[in-house]
């Protein structure tokens, strides 16, 4: 199958490796020319690719069958949201209406266009709830890739829980928290998957040509109380104190149902999240 990943980053370049050792054709694109020498020995080609890059984009996409959109923002001011997803989302879908092979789109989004749900159990008919000017870009972004649905393409989109796993374990990302105090009572839920989790539903909805929204995260959502609590006491660390008379920022407070995804075949290699 030939295949177009757009965006070799933590995600992109596991599964590039999955479907590289399954003698899947590759097109690599990255927006640092340093990673060429790292996604070369993977692909059949590997291309600098800005988003806003239009005639780029309709060359890496040219006779491909599957699109994997798997981009990150280097930084998380709107701008730089804007170009690295939402940009980058409409030059897609505009390149792919040039061309007749294109099967599918599969699309790494995030949980966070869901915003704060108090806590509740949500499924994939929440309507988008974005918190700030980052969320509305995303929800947009959802939006675009949507748009190109027809019968001749499938659009997939996996709402990503919190990404951890090798070399991005928890214990790594959130070290420096050990002994401090956070605002607030800690009572908001946090949900994770582990990016081997994330790379078999990948691979799952490109070989069963999935189509629509999935949430996509462990079955163990925890309240960041139990969260923190459980990392730090694991590792022999001090505990995270909370200050219930400081207000927290607002946060993705909601618990993630992912039965639809496993409905349609996944099994997670880790259903709880692992410290």
């Amino acid at each position: 199958m030939k295949i177009t990943i757009i965006g070799c980053g933590y995600v992109g370049t596991a599964i590039a490796k999955l479907w590289s050792k399954a003698g899947h054709h590759l097109t690599l694109t990255t927006t640092t020319p340093a990673k060429i020498s790292q996604l070369s020995p993977i692909a059949s080609e590997v291309v600098i690719l800005q988003g806003n890059d239009r005639d780029t984009m309709t060359k890496v996409i040219k006779d491909r069958e599957v699109i994997l959109f798997a981009v990150g923002a280097k930084r998380r001011d709107p701008d730089t949201y804007g170009q690295a997803y939402l940009e980058t989302a409409k030059n897609l879908v505009s390149a792919i209406q040039q061309t007749n092979t294109v099967r599918q789109i599969i699309y790494t989004g995030t949980h966070a266009v869901l915003g704060n749900q108090q806590g509740q159990w949500i499924d994939e008919k929440c309507p988008h709830n974005p918190l700030n000017q980052n969320g509305e870009i995303l929800c947009q972004t959802e939006e675009t890739i949507l748009s190109a649905q027809n019968q001749q393409l499938n659009t997939c989109i996996l709402r990503l829980a919190g990404i951890y796993g090798q070399g991005r374990e928890l214990i790594k990302i959130f070290r420096s928290w050990a002994g401090t105090t956070r605002p607030g009572n800690g009572q908001d839920y946090t949900n994770w998957v582990h990016l081997d989790d994330i790379v078999q539903a990948i691979a799952l909805a490109c070989q069963q040509q999935l189509q629509g929204i999935y949430n996509l995260s462990s079955d163990e959502p925890l309240t960041k109380q139990e969260f923190y609590h459980r990392l730090f006491t694991t590792h022999n660390l001090a505990s995270l104190n909370w200050d219930g008379n400081v207000s927290s920022s607002p946060s993705f407070n909601v618990r993630l149902v992912n039965q639809k995804i496993k409905t349609a075949g996944l099994q997670l290699i880790h259903p709880q999240i692992e410290f």
